[in-house]
């Protein structure tokens, strides 16, 4: 356990940095479209929130709960870079902090993967052990 506990620490890093830089897009944002503006309100204070049961190690109940979320706000971004789309009817640009924000939301969701997995890695040997002591 102590040689991967660096993972809970990169996942809690990678989620906050995304949940700042979201709520960082508020203000520029909330007067022209509440909308988004709620949506990078909520989504940040989300994302700081889950450096508690990231850090703390919750279970992997929150592990896919969070990379849910994640993967919602990644989609809405990519959709609302597409032309003509659902959401906005246009296409929106790219901006330096659009960006390392998707980054820091992919790495939480790659980091969690490999925590779910390493758990259940984990789990397998502690099963296997258990078995053959009975």
């Amino acid at each position: 356990m102590a040689s991967r506990i660096w993972l809970y620490y990169v996942a809690a890093g990678a989620t906050f940095i995304a949940g700042v830089l979201h709520l960082t897009l508020v203000p520029n944002v909330i007067d022209r479209n509440i909308g988004t503006g709620m949506l990078f309100l909520i989504g940040g204070i989300a994302q700081i929130f889950w450096v508690i049961p990231t850090v703390r190690r919750w279970g992997k109940v929150w592990y896919y709960i969070g990379m849910t979320g994640t993967l919602v706000l990644i989609v809405i971004w990519v959709t609302t870079r597409i032309p003509d789309n659902p959401i906005t009817g246009r296409g929106g640009s790219i901006s330096n902090i659009g960006f390392a924000t998707e980054l820091f939301q992919v790495i939480y969701i790659i980091v969690n993967i490999i925590i779910v997995l390493k758990d259940r890695n984990v789990n397998r040997k502690r099963d296997v052990i258990n078995s053959v002591d009975e």
